[in-house]
């Protein structure tokens, strides 16, 4: 990965525990595009584990959500780790940008898509995943017209990720009231309807940004 300028504000960047495994990775023959094309994997695993929970009940789908939720996370750190060892560590590539953003498409589609095929709801699964896709092709469009990225929610990346990873901590609560898959239900339902949000929020953003021209 290959950021220039115009990054994500993420406060974990400025973190000391983030900054020393920064380091470490940049010191060693780990490169960003790795670090990119490992969270496909992460992602993979979650989406594959929020499926198996979705179809299964007691404590096999507790551990399966935990590790779709541990995932997710990892995902994230992946997200947060290229762009540190990319510009932090110098070791920014040429192909840096394709890997920058389309493994975030990929995550979030067999994240999402998971989700809703273990919910037996596969359709509100691939439109969550259509609607975070739409939030950052949004924002892209922004950077090609020479604007800067907007990073606006309120279903950013980061959002998405907190909302879902909620939402399977929330479900292992479920069997105290004889629940099955209500708030990963709920949970898919508030990222579809907040990526379509912050798609026509950023739009608007951007229509006004190249008015202004």
């Amino acid at each position: 990965m290959m950021e220039t300028g115009d990054r994500r504000p993420l406060a974990s960047r400025n973190t000391r525990w983030a900054g020393a495994i920064a380091r470490w990775m940049a010191a060693r023959a780990i490169t960003p595009n790795q670090i990119s094309q490992a969270s496909i994997l992460a992602a993979a695993i979650a989406g594959g584990t929020f499926y198996l929970a979705g179809q299964t009940t007691g404590l096999p789908r507790a551990g399966y959500l935990l590790l779709a939720v541990l995932f997710c996370q990892a995902r994230l750190l992946c997200n947060l780790f290229d762009g540190m060892v990319a510009v932090e560590g110098g070791k920014g590539e040429a192909d840096g940008p394709f890997w920058n953003e389309f493994p975030d498409r990929i995550a979030d589609l067999m994240i999402f898509a998971g989700v809703g095929y273990g919910i037996d709801m596969p359709g509100l699964g691939w439109a969550a995943g259509a609607f975070a896709v739409l939030t950052a092709y949004v924002r892209e469009l922004g950077r090609a017209t020479g604007n800067p990225s907007d990073f606006s929610g309120p279903m950013a990346k980061q959002h998405r990720m907190a909302t879902i990873t909620a939402a399977g901590l929330a479900s292992l609560l479920e069997p105290l009231w004889s629940g099955q898959n209500q708030i990963l239900t709920i949970g898919l339902c508030v990222i579809a309807v907040g990526a379509a949000l912050t798609t026509i929020r950023r739009s608007k953003t951007l229509v006004m940004r190249l008015k202004r021209r």
